[in-house]
């Protein structure tokens, strides 16, 4: 349960509200329309583009001409059907200035073209189920280049086996291939700067407002800075390349603004690098968008051997699926002279050769102003492809004439700052199961063909009798093994490294289109208990060391262990300035969770020590949907960088099915502080762990302002408006919950004017004389890391746990004689009534209903007692009162209900039960997805056909 309390989500939906108010005028007078009261009042934060034109929305900053889905915060999300823009206006003085205004685009949604269509998360429209409309888009992708399209493989009538696990290279979309991005960098011409021998090849992947990009580079020395221009030639991001051996720059572009992805899909952004030792040289290319780098397994970076000439290229190569044909796409740069530009058509020669003998030539035209080239070799024999698999095979371009021009460079497996990983779980194994066990590898391709792997294995059922790196299976019982791994398998240490040093070319090709698998086989499943697929993980920018092998997460490894079908693995470092950062992956998790949870996996991630101890220091990392997580996390106490040092520390990942743990591993990263950053803090209260520089506080972008401070994400803290609530930062938003009081089962009660709820008021019994002597040991009571407090000895209340508040449904204890924290579950009492009632969706226990009470009038309601009323909207509602909000745009969200607690509004999403079923369907005006049975299913859509009609998303 998340209440509606957060500061961001309230400017959001209050934007939201206030936007579509002002749309529904229709005069030209303006109209200060009120947005409506949400629960929490708190300043607005300053907004950090003061001199900038654009938009505020939601607390947010955009740029002219960026457009948006809002988030309205948990539990609404995010309002994919709502586009939002922020629109150019000239106000006085001819002064640019930004005007939101958002649409419902649901109506402008084409008409799927099957009978079945569905509505994938994130999505607004209902689209067909992948299989044949994708593999069709996929085609159209490749359309006009014969040498890049997938053979139709044979469809499996028989599969025996699970197959859910498995994504190949015909899983594309086309809006999927517009994110990559590729640039040849050679010598500029016409520069104060001399042109350079350098050539470069830059491939970029566009990740919603990230741009991730692996450069690499010949002839030239390693530059010291890649610069992006707009299309007005100006810099638009510098990046600063660390002083490392190596021919590869990796790096992440961070929030890009609209503007600039706009230029990047428009093919108007230009990169360069330049070199700040010896002879100063620069090199430059343009970034476009081609279709070849889906496909692409080989590349190659052409070169020139006389100096300064300012000419190069790049090559894409891809094997043919299932004949030995190797396609290939030339973009060349600088290879035509000027002389030549006047001619319409320059004959250039394209080579083939092997330690300087000539294995294939061949002939064509090239334009002077399209200077790329496309063609295929066809049948390789058995020594070409050994040669293309060692990275021995030279491709070489030469135009023809009296002055030819000659660039050539060797073949090799495709570059990247990509990692080659795999989580190898029980829910991905051919005959999926939930063991609660995990397997986890990365691997390393040189440019001769070698692969080197490191693998590890833990928490399974029995003795591992296989590991292999296979195809994927027509067949159960017809498994493809092409590599053994058990030998190099150590068994008290659950690893295997290695290299595997005979890839063929077909093998290569596999392993970088994502077709190649990692089998686990024990003796209590032969065919194997764990499996996982090699798959590229896109480089994130982050610390984390992925050249490491990663930490295992298991359901074995949490407390209790759970028998789970996922698994996953962690990269974790702790850098200079005690900042960790981690990166998660996981995988497994069976198809109910996954329609469950609307993606692979929506949990949160959190670290903290080992043990079950009161005194653990226990942080959130993050909440997320997908497969990974990924991030920095900067305010960590002295006592988990201490545990992390000893190795006594955990990552853990939990979901819907599983609250309490699904997945985790042990945590062990060396680290020097000792004292932190900040140094040793003797705070009683707070421990220390949100200490911060209020300058550093402001600039970073998860802090929440309210009350005219800063507080770091993650913290806690009391608020000044009533010291009987405990609010928390979450991401910039501020949630605070009211201190809810335990039930008191003694006769008389006070109430401490220090305290928020009441105390028992026994009489002193001579039987208990010796109790405050008992207390004393531990006069100071007892440190809860959930609200961060120490509590009186035999004091008793609801834990809080961020970011979810106070749970009614627990009851911890201070035992005066140890200084413990002892929790346990609420006992409800038994009922009388036929019919009890759950008061509100947060309360633990149901009630007897109570005789129905007259509702206040307005008049009546702003009169009483304000704490035990809500404000929602325009709307005031009674203590207890629940209701579905509405939303502009939207209608009634059905699926989502508000209750008012107290004088505070709280809301959730319905929860939906875990379905086993195969047949599962989501029908319209349904919140959940059920078991569907197609007799009983017709029948009960012909009864109610109006809630279908009427059903507004």
């Amino acid at each position: 349960m998340l209440p509606l309390a957060g500061m961001q989500t309230r400017r959001a939906l209050s934007s939201l509200l206030c936007v579509m108010s002002c749309a529904w005028l229709h005069s030209g007078l303006a109209s200060r329309h009120k947005s409506p009261v949400l629960p929490i009042h708190s300043e607005r934060e300053p907004l950090p583009s003061k001199g900038m034109s654009g938009c505020s929305f939601g607390g947010r900053f955009y740029s002219l001409e960026d457009t948006w889905h809002p988030d309205l915060g948990e539990p609404f999300g995010v309002m994919h059907c709502v586009q939002c823009y922020c629109e150019t206006q000239r106000g006085r003085k001819s002064k640019v200035l930004g005007k939101v205004s958002c649409k419902n685009v649901k109506r402008d949604c084409p008409e799927p073209s099957c009978d079945d269509p569905v509505l994938l998360p994130g999505q607004c429209c209902k689209t067909c189920p992948k299989g044949e409309v994708d593999r069709k888009q996929a085609e159209a992708v490749f359309d006009g280049f014969e040498y890049f399209q997938e053979k139709e493989k044979e469809d499996d009538l028989h599969k025996s086996y699970n197959d859910r696990s498995y994504l190949s290279s015909e899983d594309i979309s086309s809006g999927e291939s517009r994110t990559d991005f590729v640039a040849v960098l050679t010598g500029v011409t016409g520069s104060w700067l001399p042109s350079s021998s350098g050539v470069a090849r830059a491939r970029f992947s566009l990740t919603r407002t990230s741009l991730t990009f692996s450069i690499t580079y010949q002839r030239i020395e390693r530059p010291s800075r890649v610069a992006f221009l707009d299309s007005d030639g100006n810099t638009a991001f510098e990046y600063k390349t660390p002083m490392r051996d190596s021919d590869m720059i990796c790096g992440v572009w961070k929030n890009l603004p609209q503007s600039h992805v706009r230029q990047l899909q428009a093919e108007q952004l230009r990169v360069t690098m330049t070199t700040a030792t010896g002879r100063r040289e620069q090199i430059e290319g343009k970034i476009i968008k081609h279709r070849a780098l889906f496909a692409e397994t080989f590349s190659s970076t052409l070169t020139s051997e006389k100096e300064h000439s300012g000419m190069g290229g790049i090559a894409m190569l891809t094997l043919s699926d299932t004949e030995n044909n190797l396609h290939f796409i030339l973009i060349l740069q600088g290879l035509i002279q000027p002389r030549q530009r006047d001619s319409p058509l320059v004959p250039i020669r394209v080579r083939l050769q092997y330690s300087q003998h000539v294995l294939r030539e061949i002939h064509a035209n090239v334009t002077a102003y399209d200077p790329d080239f496309a063609e295929v070799l066809t049948d390789l024999n058995s020594r070409e492809l050994f040669w293309l698999s060692r990275g021995q095979l030279v491709i070489a371009v030469e135009t023809e004439g009296p002055d030819p021009r000659h660039i050539s460079g060797f073949i090799t497996g495709r570059k990247s700052c990509d990692t080659i990983q795999s989580v190898m779980s029980s829910g991905d194994a051919l005959t999926a199961g939930k063991t609660g066990g995990v397997g986890s590898a990365f691997f390393h391709l040189h440019d001769n063909g070698t692969l080197d792997y490191q693998v590890q294995i833990a928490g399974l059922s029995s003795e591992v009798v296989g590991l292999t790196i296979e195809l994927k299976p027509r067949r159960r019982s017809k498994r493809s093994v092409l590599y053994d791994l058990a030998p190099e398998f150590d068994r008290p240490s659950g690893r295997a490294t290695g290299s595997w040093s005979r890839l063929e070319a077909r093998h290569i090709h596999m392993l970088l289109q994502n077709e190649l698998f990692i089998n686990v086989a024990t003796a209590h499943s032969q065919e194997g208990e764990l499996r996982g697929q090699i798959r590229g993980l896109l480089y994130s920018g982050l610390e984390a060391p992925r050249h490491e092998i990663p930490i295992p997460l298991a359901g074995q490894f949490v407390a209790p262990p759970v028998l789970t079908s996922a698994g996953g693995h962690a990269w974790v470092s702790v850098d200079e300035r005690c900042h960790l950062h981690y990166e998660i992956v996981v995988a497994g998790l069976s198809k109910a969770d996954d329609l469950t949870v609307s993606a692979h996996l929506h949990g949160f991630a959190e670290i903290g020590e080992l043990g079950e101890s009161s005194t653990n220091h226990k942080r959130l990392l993050t909440g997320f949907y997908g497969s990974q997580a990924q991030g920095v996390l900067k305010d960590i106490s002295v006592e988990l960088l201490r545990h992390l040092d000893r190795g006594t520390a955990f990552i853990q990942v939990s979901t819907k099915v599983n609250t309490r743990g699904e997945i985790r591993g042990r945590v062990h990263v060396p680290n020097n502080c000792e004292f932190g950053t900040r140094g040793e803090v003797e705070v009683a209260e707070f421990d220390g762990l949100f200490v911060h520089d209020p300058e550093e506080l402001k600039k970073d972008p998860h802090t929440c302002f309210f009350e005219s401070q800063h507080h770091a994400h993650g913290s806690l803290w009391t608020p000044n408006y009533n010291n009987c609530f405990t609010c928390s930062c979450q991401k910039r938003t501020v949630i605070c919950d009211p201190v809810i009081c335990p039930v008191l089962t003694c006769s008389r009660t006070i109430q401490p004017e220090d305290k928020c709820c009441p105390v028992c008021l026994e009489r002193k019994d001579p039987k208990n004389m010796k109790t405050p002597e008992r207390l004393d040991e531990h006069p100071e009571g007892c440190y809860f890391e959930g609200d961060q407090k120490m509590h009186a000895p035999g004091s008793t209340w609801h834990p809080f746990v961020p970011p979810f508040g106070y749970i009614k449904c627990a009851l911890c204890t201070c035992k005066g004689a140890t200084g413990e924290v002892h929790c346990e579950k609420v006992t409800c009492p038994a009922l009388t009534c036929s019919r009890p009632v759950r008061r509100s969706p947060s309360d633990c226990c149901k009630e007897c209903p109570e005789e129905d009470k007259p509702l206040l009038v307005h008049a009546d309601m702003m009169q009483a007692d304000g704490t035990r009323h809500c404000k929602f909207g325009k709307n005031f509602y009674q203590n207890s009162d629940n209701w579905h909000p509405r939303v502009p745009l939207m209608g009634e969200m059905k699926c989502i209900t508000c209750w008012c607690d107290h004088g505070v509004t709280k809301c959730q999403r319905k929860q939906c039960p875990v379905l086993t079923c195969s047949n599962i369907t989501r029908r319209e005006g349904m919140c959940c997805p059920e078991c569907q049975d197609s007799k009983e299913e017709e029948e009960e859509l012909m009864k109610v056909p109006e809630k279908k009609n009427s059903w507004r998303h």
